[in-house]
């Protein structure tokens, strides 16, 4: 064999500071006792960097129908209305069970 084969490395992706906050205040966000309570404190972890926090704050700040209030001991409690969808309400199917025909 004269000529070498290319190897591509097999590294596992590595997500960025950034997207690990933003992973974890979504899931916070989305969490089903946050959806129902409609809003979630979140802290600020030792392994969050200023950069990131800030940005996650900041694009947090701008999103319509979300309340943020910043706390005494540096965490952040966002609130939101329920949307449209939510509000509407909920229809109730009941199954009547057949009598086994044996």
């Amino acid at each position: 064999m004269s000529k070498q084969q290319k190897q591509e490395p097999h590294g596992r992706y590595e997500i960025t500071g950034i997207e690990r906050l933003g992973l974890r205040v979504s899931n916070m966000i989305n969490h089903p006792v946050a959806q129902i309570q409609r809003w979630v404190t979140i802290h600020r972890l030792d392994s969050d960097g200023d950069r990131e926090w800030e940005e996650v704050i900041g694009v947090l700040s701008e999103t319509d129908g979300i309340d943020i209030t910043f706390n005494d001991d540096g965490s952040v409690t966002l609130r939101w209305e329920a949307s449209a969808e939510e509000d509407r309400p909920v229809e109730v199917i009941e199954r009547v069970e057949e009598a086994a025909p044996f």
